[in-house]
C-alpha cells in the first residue's frame, strides 16, 4: 500500500517521492582506498529516532573525506533536470551514478558498517534480563533482532552508488525514498538472493552552510504537531534512515554557501 501523502505540520505543498535509481550507469571509477579508518570499536550506531534514523559519527575520517571530495570532483557529474517527472520531488543538484558491486562490498565489509548493522545495533539495555542481569543474546536471537530492525536479513549495500553535490542554491524538496527490489549477489558468495532495499545510507563528506537533512515525523495522539528533526552535514558522518512504506517525509535544505558532497547507497536485505 502506498504511503499516505499528508501535509499536517509541514509546508502544504504536494509531497512527492524521489526518482528510482536509473538503469544507466557510468564506467566504474578507480576509487581511492578506504583508508585511513577509525577502528570499528571506536564507532557506534547512534539512534536519533529509534527504529527510524541512526547516525554513525566519524564513519570516515576527515582526511579520507578530503581525499574523496577531491576525487569525486573529477567525475563527470550531471545536473539534475529542474523539471521533474510527475510525482517526483524537485531536486536541484549535480550527481554521478554507477553500478559497482565491488565498491559496495568494500564500503560494507571493509568498514565498520557490516559489524554495526549485524552485531552491534542494539542498545545495551537489550542485554539485561528482567532481573537486571547481563545476558548475552544467542546468535539466533541476534539474527532475529537484526531482521526485525532492518526489515530482513542484512546482505550488504546496493551496488547502485550515487554521488551528490549540492552547491549554493541547490536543494532536494520534500519526498519519500522508494524501496527497490533486486537480485543481489554478494561478492563473497556464489548464490544470488531475491532482495530489496529497506534503509537509505547517506555519508556526508563535507560541511556547508544550510544543506540540513530534515525529517518530518507524522503526528500522533500524544504529539499532534511534532518538531522536525534536522541533521546538519558533518564530515565523515553516516546517516541511515528507513525508506519504502516506512519512510519518513524528509528534504535536503538549500545550501547557502559551500558545497555538500554526499555518498549514497542503500541497505539490502533478503526479500
Amino acid at each position: 500500500m502506498p504511503k499516505p501523502k499528508k501535509t499536517t505540520g509541514v509546508d502544504p505543498k504536494p509531497q512527492t517521492r524521489s526518482a528510482p535509481p536509473s538503469s544507466n550507469s557510468a564506467p566504474t571509477p578507480d576509487w581511492p582506498p578506504l583508508r585511513p579508518l577509525l577502528p570499528a570499536t571506536d564507532l557506534t550506531l547512534e539512534p536519533l529516532v529509534g527504529d527510524q534514523i541512526y547516525l554513525v559519527r566519524n564513519f570516515l575520517t576527515s582526511n579520507l573525506c578530503k581525499t574523496y571530495a577531491s576525487f569525486l570532483a573529477s567525475l563527470p557529474l550531471t545536473t539534475t533536470p529542474g523539471k521533474p517527472k510527475k510525482d517526483e520531488a524537485v531536486r536541484v543538484n549535480d550527481r554521478f551514478q554507477v553500478q559497482d558491486a565491488r565498491f559496495a562490498e568494500t564500503l560494507w565489509s571493509g568498514t565498520a558498517l557490516k559489524e554495526l548493522i549485524t552485531t552491534r545495533f542494539l542498545d545495551e539495555d537489550a542485554y539485561y534480563n528482567e532481573e537486571g542481569e547481563y545476558e548475552p543474546l544467542s546468535t539466533e536471537q541476534l539474527a532475529q533482532s537484526a531482521k526485525e530492525l532492518w526489515g530482513g536479513e542484512p546482505l550488504g549495500l546496493n551496488p547502485n552508488i550515487r554521488i551528490y553535490r549540492y552547491s549554493a542554491g541547490q536543494f532536494f524538496a520534500q519526498h519519500y525514498d522508494e524501496s527497490n527490489s533486486l537480485t543481489f549477489l554478494p561478492q563473497s558468495m556464489t548464490k544470488a538472493f531475491p532482495a530489496r532495499t529497506t534503509w537509505t545510507l547517506l555519508i556526508y563528506l563535507t560541511t556547508c552552510s544550510g544543506g540540513e537533512t530534515v525529517f518530518y515525523p507524522e503526528p500522533t495522539r500524544n504529539d499532534r504537531n511534532p518538531e522536525p528533526i534536522s541533521v546538519a552535514p558533518e564530515v565523515g558522518m553516516a546517516l541511515l534512515h528507513r525508506h519504502g512504506d516506512h519512510c519518513m517525509l524528509h528534504e535536503g535544505k538549500e545550501v547557502t554557501s559551500g558545497e555538500k558532497w554526499v555518498l549514497r547507497s542503500d541497505l539490502v536485505v533478503t526479500r
